[in-house]
Order: C-alpha cells, then sequence, then structure tokens
C-alpha cells in the first residue's frame, strides 16, 4: 500500500513536472522574445516609413526604387510576424506609436526632395544594420543556437544592407543638411529599438 501511495505522488509530480516543463519550453526565453519584439517593431516601422516615402515619391524616378526596397520590407515584416505566432514572443504595444511616426518619418523626407528620402533610408539602415549584427552576436553566444532566428536575421540584415548602399547611390549625400537629418533620425532610431525591446 505505501509503494503503491509512493509511485502515486511520484508519478503526480512527474507529471505537473513535465506540464510545467512544457509549459516554459514553449515560450521563448528572454534573449529570443527581445529579439523577436524589437524586430518586429523594427520591420512594422519600415514598412510604415517606404509607404509613406512611396505616398509622394511614386511618380518620380525613385519610385521603382521605392517600391522594391518597401516589398522587400513587408516581406521582412511577414517573417517576424510568424516568429511573433510561432515563438509566442510579446509583441510591443507601440505598434500604433510607430505605424504613425514611421509614416510621418516616410512622408516628411520624401517632403524634402529625393535625396532626403534616400538619407533617410541611409540613415535607418544603417543603424538596423548595427543592431542586426549586434543581435547575431548575442545568439552566437547562446548554448542552443536558434538556427531559423539567425538565418531569419541574417537575411534582413543582408537586405538592409542593399537599401543602405541603394540610398547612397541615389544621392543620399546630397540631401540638404545632411549631417543634421541623418543625426536626427538615427536618434530616433536608436530610441525606439530601446523602447520596444522594454515595452
Amino acid at each position: 500500500m505505501a509503494v503503491n501511495l509512493f509511485r502515486t505522488q511520484l508519478k503526480s509530480r512527474s507529471v505537473v513536472y513535465c506540464l510545467r516543463f512544457a509549459s516554459q519550453s514553449s515560450r521563448p526565453n528572454d534573449i529570443v522574445d527581445r529579439i523577436i519584439r524589437v524586430d518586429h517593431a523594427g520591420e512594422y516601422g519600415a514598412d510604415r516609413i517606404y509607404a509613406g516615402q512611396l505616398a509622394v515619391l511614386q511618380n518620380t524616378s525613385v519610385g521603382p526604387t521605392i517600391q522594391h526596397m518597401w516589398d522587400q520590407e513587408k516581406e521582412h515584416l511577414r517573417l517576424f510576424s510568424n516568429l511573433v505566432i510561432s515563438r509566442r514572443a510579446r509583441p510591443t504595444v507601440l505598434l500604433p506609436i510607430w505605424n504613425i511616426a514611421g509614416y510621418a518619418l516616410g512622408v516628411g523626407s520624401a517632403l524634402l526632395g529625393k535625396e532626403a528620402a534616400m538619407a533617410c533610408t541611409v540613415a535607418v539602415e544603417s543603424v538596423i544594420i548595427e543592431h542586426y549584427n549586434n543581435q547575431l552576436r548575442d545568439l552566437l553566444r547562446v548554448q542552443h543556437k536558434d538556427s531559423e532566428l539567425l538565418e531569419a536575421i541574417k537575411r534582413c540584415r543582408d537586405e538592409e544592407e542593399e537599401h543602405h548602399n541603394t540610398g547612397l547611390e541615389h544621392d543620399a549625400e546630397q540631401a540638404p543638411n545632411y549631417w543634421l537629418l541623418s543625426s536626427a533620425i538615427k536618434a530616433g532610431c536608436y530610441g525606439a529599438i530601446w523602447l520596444s525591446e522594454r515595452i
């Protein structure tokens, strides 16, 4: 009787332990959760920036170029939206703000001219490239490598670098007050990253 009672208790504890482990393992760890949250927010913001730029510059010589970059950003957003769902990561609550801020930045930079729009792209992408490289280093230090997330970040990083170079090729540095405009946009990006990682 005592043996049977011990077996029942042991089995019950094992079931509880397994349920707890399953619940914990179905949630991403803190690093992965933070990375997916901020990258999803960043790609959402980029989507809104290009939407705003194209609304102004669609019928100009850079319209097709902006459309191409926007199409790639849409794919990045789809990629991280799927990761939010599959990894049960918590998205940032700031998405409504990034919706308005991203679109306003896109429209505002485009209204200053094609060069300013490209300067915006160069500034944003330079921050994002650095950000993605930092994330890759963090993920490579983790004992159990997340190959799917690593590949997603590498792919996005490479295409963001393409956007950065495209902006330079389209006279980004010829924008009025380029240094001031670039510095302000970069500061905004760093702030958005910091907030989206935490909120």
